[in-house]
């Protein structure tokens, strides 16, 4: 069987990554540095954890070639885009700087597939909806752009020294795992879906809604909301597809359907049967009104598509994991 190398392997979804590759027998080796993840996310006990740092270019070459690596799943990164905005050289050192690093670290060890986690943020402002790979890249913020660089990076990579890859651009992470063991446990956190259950549960005073004057049917943002085990599995079947000898590819990772944030606290109110308090606030610079992905490409490529369509669903698992034993975290 296969092993697989999964930086931020104990953040929200890295961990639901190695708990599904560890369910299909694959041997995994986790490379965090608990900056944000919590080791205690990594349920799987035959999951090997390593505390470190991808920008620790001789320690990554160690463990690619000790293990024999196969491939590298990349989830390690900063991801607040408010924070990338008033501290760009913190994106820019980890997410970019130190994920070079970790590419050289592949060139020496001979490790020649990375799945990396992208995001569509990296399109910017939508030029048309919904989004498809050939949507020009234009990010509106230092967190989108450390990503576009990398993939530029890689591409490079690609062309000059063989590594093969696989972009996954996320749209909008969101649910836990189905049994309510992992999930999402951000600190600040900046996720609709956990802030409106907090604020069901008393543990924040309302969900603030940022502007209702957007060019939707409600006036309120509509974004994709893709759930976290659908990620995951489109990981496994990027591997398997470098596995087979194709590659590159560029896919995106969305359902093709948006909600409004007023959709959101409506089904909230559905899954929970309590009421959302909300406070209504202007709007937040550089939000676009429509933010759907087409996820045609990666059924045609990878097989994949996803499972959780309905909100209601996706909500139902984070609302589990707000009310369980929170075993595993994140």
């Amino acid at each position: 069987m296969s092993t697989i190398l999964v930086t931020g392997g104990a953040g929200y979804i890295g961990s639901h990554a190695v708990r599904a590759l560890a369910n299909l027998n694959y041997e995994v080796i986790v490379l965090d540095n608990l900056v944000y993840g919590h080791k205690e996310s990594i349920l799987n006990k035959e999951v090997r954890f390593i505390e470190g740092d991808i920008a620790n270019k001789s320690l990554v070459a160690d463990i690619l070639k000790t293990y024999k690596v196969d491939a590298v799943m990349h989830f390690a990164a900063y991801a607040y885009v408010g924070e990338s905005v008033t501290d760009p050289a913190k994106y820019y050192s980890n997410n970019l700087t130190s994920s070079i690093a970790l590419l050289d670290a592949m060139r020496e060890a001979g490790c020649k597939n990375i799945i990396f986690s992208s995001t569509c943020a990296s399109y910017g402002a939508p030029k048309y909806i919904p989004i498809d790979e050939s949507h020009p890249q234009d990010p509106i913020n230092p967190y989108g752009a450390s990503k576009w660089m990398l993939e530029r990076v890689i591409k490079d990579y690609h062309h000059a020294y063989g590594i093969n890859y696989a972009f996954l651009r996320y749209f909008n992470a969101s649910g836990c795992s189905a049994d309510g063991l992992i999930g999402e446990d951000h600190d600040p956190e900046p996720h609709l879906i956990p802030l409106i259950l907090k604020a069901v549960k008393g543990e924040r005073a309302a969900i603030t809604v940022f502007g209702t004057d957007y060019e939707t049917p409600d006036g309120t943002c509509v974004r994709d909301y893709i759930h976290v085990e659908d990620l995951a599995d489109a990981h496994i079947k990027a591997f398997a597809y470098l596995s087979s000898g194709k590659g590159p590819v560029i896919c995106n990772l969305g359902t093709g359907i948006g909600y409004s944030v007023k959709e959101m606290i409506d089904a909230a109110e559905r899954v929970t049967g309590k009421p959302v308090p909300v406070i209504y606030g202007d709007r937040r610079e550089g939000d676009p009104s429509f933010l759907v992905g087409n996820p045609a490409k990666a059924l045609a490529e990878l097989g994949w598509k996803a499972k959780y369509t309905s909100i209601e669903d996706i909500i139902a698992t984070a609302w589990k994991w707000e009310n369980g034993e929170r075993k595993g975290r994140y």
